[in-house]
């Protein structure tokens, strides 16, 4: 039944491309990312996997020095599969930031004036996209997303070599 949802929103091609994706991804190691947090003044920082983007946002936030809330305004999530989460009934939380992650990525606190160009510099060294997803404000140690975050579609590639 799933399947079929899937199949009427998606095609096998475009499934495949996203599942290359998302292999690709999690086998990315983290060490240019954690040399820039470094070079761009990095205030926190965490892996994004089991308790999802949300779930680990949360639990940074709780543990700052300062009284701060995470406000995430945006959602990278590889190309269609929101398409296919609506289609099946969002049953694993992916558009609430809730799903659970396998090597799903970095979650980093940046200066504002600097994420531009940590993004930009990820971007340059590894050749993959990096993304700002939200903001830092004066709060109660909590993170949220807002009510209609823009869902960035993050495209397959189709280059030699990748998985």
């Amino acid at each position: 039944d799933r399947w079929n949802r899937i199949k009427s929103v998606i095609s096998e091609d475009d499934v495949r491309k996203a599942y290359q994706r998302a292999m690709n991804s999690m086998a990315r190691l983290n060490k240019i990312g954690a040399s820039l947090m470094h070079k761009y003044n990095a205030h926190a920082c965490t892996d994004v996997t089991g308790f999802g983007l949300l779930g680990h946002a949360q639990n940074l936030a709780k543990h700052q020095k300062h009284d701060v809330s995470f406000v995430i305004h945006n959602l990278p999530i590889i190309a269609k599969m929101a398409t296919i989460s609506k289609a099946c009934g969002n049953a694993f939380g992916l558009l609430q930031g809730t799903s659970a992650e396998t090597s799903g990525g970095l979650l980093v606190v940046l200066p504002r004036e600097q994420a531009a160009a940590y993004c930009k510099d990820i971007q340059a060294q590894e050749g993959y996209q990096a993304w700002i997803i939200g903001v830092v404000e004066k709060g109660g140690r909590t993170a949220k997303i807002i009510d209609k975050p823009r869902i960035i579609e993050v495209p397959a590639k189709d280059t030699e070599g990748e998985l």
